[in-house]
């Protein structure tokens, strides 16, 4: 809605406008570029205008709805997946993830799901090796070591210090 508000500002007709997409009827001036990109940096949005950029926000966007929004995470490998969703070889797209966001799609996906199995703690609704299966770990082994090696915590004393503020916090 904020987007297409300053797109009408401006005078830009546009036929689509997507998470992450915009497609207008006419030809954009620059003073209408850097007016539309201000406008949406005070509303915290980014304007972004290179392919490379659009297509790692398409990676990123892609891998935390698959990790943090869908109840059954793909059981197909993650390189298959990203490249058969975004049509691109996988190559091509690791290597521009890289190039623009000096990380690689490995660890993106890696810290990703270690932000999901601190949700998961918190919830207190599965047990590691539940959340284990959930997140396809090869074992409660391999992710409480890929945790600690993030967090510098295990995931039981992660969840003993949560559960510690959590009751320092009742108790106030």
């Amino acid at each position: 809605m904020l987007v297409k508000e300053e797109l009408k500002k401006l005078g830009l007709n546009y036929v689509v406008v997507e998470l992450g997409t915009i497609d207008v009827l006419e030809s954009i001036s620059e003073d209408q570029k850097q007016q539309l990109k201000s406008n949406l940096l005070l509303s915290g949005l980014e304007l972004l205008d290179d392919k490379k950029s659009i297509l790692v926000e398409k990676i990123k966007n892609l891998i935390i709805q698959m990790i943090h929004f869908t109840d059954e995470i793909p059981k197909v490998n993650y390189s298959d997946y990203i490249s058969q969703q975004l049509g691109y070889d996988y190559t091509y797209l690791a290597n521009t993830f890289s190039e623009v966001k000096g990380t690689t799609i490995q660890q993106f996906i890696i810290m990703h799901k270690i932000e999901r199995v601190k949700e998961l703690i918190l919830y207190d609704e599965l047990n590691l090796t539940e959340i284990s299966y959930k997140l396809h770990y090869s074992s409660v082994a391999h992710l409480s070591n890929q945790f600690k090696k993030i967090t510098g915590l295990t995931p039981s004393f992660y969840k003993k210090l949560k559960q510690k503020r959590k009751g320092n916090l009742e108790n106030l």
